[in-house]
């Protein structure tokens, strides 16, 4: 499929680089959507995930998937969940392992290849509508693409969105490190570090804290919990084996992915340009600006373009 090169996005002009465009929307963004119906469900594994459904008796579902570290009440989610209400979608939005205030059970947590919990969220929603649509954000977006290559089969996915994806997970990892991504490296291992702690307070004997010391980046972490936690020799390993880029070309339905060209997280290989004209069912968009879940609009009266985006492209597969 082509590059959407066109891209129409134009970001406010105070939000003047990446890093404004990602820090706003995520600190300053305030999203009012309607009380949830929540539930739990159980996994095969003996753990639980925690889901927030939004219905209003459609048959067509959208399953969104939060970002690292996030959850079901971000505003980017809720954003997405007014946005796709009102053209007459249900929406279910999930919490990832121990994102949902309430560590979960089983010694492993989340991780961006997870995609047995996501199997699990859609095989709970399945009987009861005739589409289904994955939508994720940046790790979800991976979680959600890989998703679509290993179930290709899928009768009732009839679509895939992901923004602001690190298609490439291991230099992405390298380039959130960065000096000038200090500020995000740090709050994600805060959060991350403190989640190691409370879990081996339940596992006591099975978490190497020691190692917490020697944890100085997102790659150190994933080398010294994710991987090993989740049966991965190292992080390198993990970052082979879940990188979505692998899987883009098995996926069969139509799939948008919209990453900004200046997302302080995304590496090169992010904008794999060269595969554009070789995928029969993904189109990419890399609109010059964004940030990192970000595309604010330029007029506040009007919607977040990934919003506007990901809903006219659903749309306009049905």
């Amino acid at each position: 499929m082509p590059l959407l090169e066109n891209s129409t996005y134009t970001r406010p002009k105070w939000l003047f680089n990446g890093h404004l465009e990602t820090i706003y929307p995520s600190l300053f963004r305030q999203v009012y959507a309607p009380n949830p119906v929540k539930e739990r469900i159980l996994t095969t594994d003996g753990d639980f995930l925690d889901l927030e459904w939004y219905r209003q008796n459609s048959n067509k579902l959208v399953i969104l998937s939060h970002g690292l570290e996030g959850n079901s009440n971000r505003s980017y989610m809720l954003g997405m969940v007014n946005t796709f209400l009102k053209k007459g979608y249900d929406v279910l939005a999930w919490n990832f392992r121990s994102c949902s205030y309430e560590m979960n059970k089983q010694l492993i947590f989340y991780h961006s290849g997870a995609t047995y919990d996501l199997d699990s969220v859609v095989n709970h929603a399945y009987d009861s509508y005739e589409q289904l649509h994955l939508l994720g954000f940046s790790l979800g977006g991976n979680l959600t693409l890989k998703y679509l290559g290993e179930n290709s089969s899928h009768p009732k996915i009839k679509s895939g969105v992901a923004i602001s994806v690190p298609l490439h997970l291991g230099s992405s990892s390298r380039k959130i490190s960065q000096i000038g991504n200090t500020l995000y490296s740090k709050r994600f291992l805060r959060s991350l570090k403190k989640k190691v702690i409370d879990k081996s307070a339940a596992h006591p004997g099975q978490i190497p804290l020691e190692a917490l010391k020697n944890i100085k980046t997102l790659a150190d972490f994933d080398d010294f919990f994710t991987g090993p936690l989740h049966g991965f020799a190292d992080a390198e390993e993990y970052y082979e084996v879940n990188s979505s880029l692998f899987f883009l070309d098995r996926i069969k339905v139509p799939t948008l992915i919209l990453n900004a060209l200046n997302d302080p997280f995304l590496s090169e290989l992010c904008f794999p340009y060269h595969l554009a004209e070789s995928l029969d069912h993904v189109y990419f968009e890399f609109p010059k600006y964004g940030g990192h879940v970000g595309f604010s609009p330029e007029n506040s009266s009007k919607p977040y373009y990934s919003e506007q985006r990901a809903v006219e492209f659903i749309s306009a597969v049905i």
